[in-house]
């Protein structure tokens, strides 16, 4: 096909609007990813946006399989609390309020 680009499980941003470590949830507009490198803002950011990743958690929250999850951009962690908060997956696994980490299918 002379049109195709790209497969699209990662896209390339760029300039990027923020400054991003690997592994860090990102969401530009509509978008919402795990930056695959370190990226300074202004740079070409690579952006995950397919997967399954550990994303760190609201301590409180507990997770079932299949529950939705919400990325907080203000405290940078995922939660269950769907208010002001962007919806990035869902958890592939369970987690207890007592752990720090879930693991969670991205959905774009």
């Amino acid at each position: 096909m002379r049109n195709f680009v790209q497969r699209g499980e990662t896209i390339s941003i760029s300039p990027s609007p923020v400054a991003a470590t690997s592994g860090d949830i990102v969401v530009i507009g509509g978008f919402h990813g795990i930056a695959a490198g370190d990226v300074a803002m202004g740079a070409d950011l690579d952006l995950c946006l397919t997967g399954v990743y550990e994303a760190q958690k609201v301590a409180a929250d507990a997770f079932a399989v299949g529950d939705p999850v919400y990325f907080d951009t203000a405290t940078k962690l995922v939660t269950s609390t769907a208010g002001g908060n962007t919806l990035i997956g869902y958890a592939t696994e369970a987690a207890a309020a007592s752990t720090a980490i879930v693991r969670v299918r991205l959905s774009n």
